[in-house]
């Protein structure tokens, strides 16, 4: 494993791509003051967090084993990075949630449902890339982690986009909020399930020593 395998290559080109879309989103943000560019480029930034975390894991598990280092356990290594990788699915889920809620209860005729449709289309772009990138490449549960949080926001992005048609073309403003809803009690299943697996896994690994 002294060469970067396959896993470790889409997860850093997942990481640039991201990276790059986020970096043009906030400067695009910036010049023409649209806070909901910038609000998505601040999104993307997560996207960045949860897989260069992920890439950071391989790249770190690769080196050690090159040095032929034996003190270390690469599973463990794998598991704490899908279990952070978890807590941060949960509390996307929260996120969303709470926007939701905001959404719901605060006063949306300020919106510019055209520009909020590009920016909803530019996201779901991003993560169709980045999920078709990692898709049946993410053998151990910390690529998994970073697979499940990018197809969260796949669906969370459909169902803006879902909602803001809805709202433009037929004035039916609840779809999104029933989408986004419904994401993200699967997303905190997702997790919950992720975070038990992990927990168990590290565990046992613990009671060995």
């Amino acid at each position: 494993m002294e060469q970067k395998d396959t896993n470790e290559k889409r997860t850093a080109f997942a990481v640039a791509f991201t990276l790059i879309v986020m970096t043009a989103e906030l400067f695009a943000g910036r010049l023409t003051n649209s806070m909901a560019l910038t609000a998505d480029g601040i999104h993307m930034g997560t996207h960045v967090l949860v897989l260069g975390m992920n890439w950071a894991t391989l790249e770190l598990v690769r080196r050690l084993r090159k040095r032929h280092n034996i003190s270390y356990d690469r599973n463990r290594i794998l598991w704490l990075s899908a279990w952070t990788s978890g807590v941060f699915l949960f509390l996307a889920a929260l996120f969303i949630i709470t926007e939701t809620i905001e959404r719901m209860t605060g006063d949306n005729a300020g919106i510019a449902s055209e520009q909020a449709v590009v920016v909803a289309v530019i996201g779901l772009a991003t993560n169709i890339v980045c999920a078709m990138t990692l898709h049946n490449h993410h053998a151990d549960l910390s690529s998994h982690a970073a697979y499940l949080h990018i197809l969260a926001d796949v669906m969370t992005d459909i169902g803006t986009i879902a909602g803001l048609l809805c709202a433009m073309i037929w004035d039916i403003t609840f779809i999104d909020s029933l989408v986004a809803v419904t994401a993200a009690v699967i997303v905190v299943r997702w997790a919950v399930k992720l975070l038990m697996k992990t927990g168990r896994l590290l565990t046992k690994a613990d009671s060995k020593e």
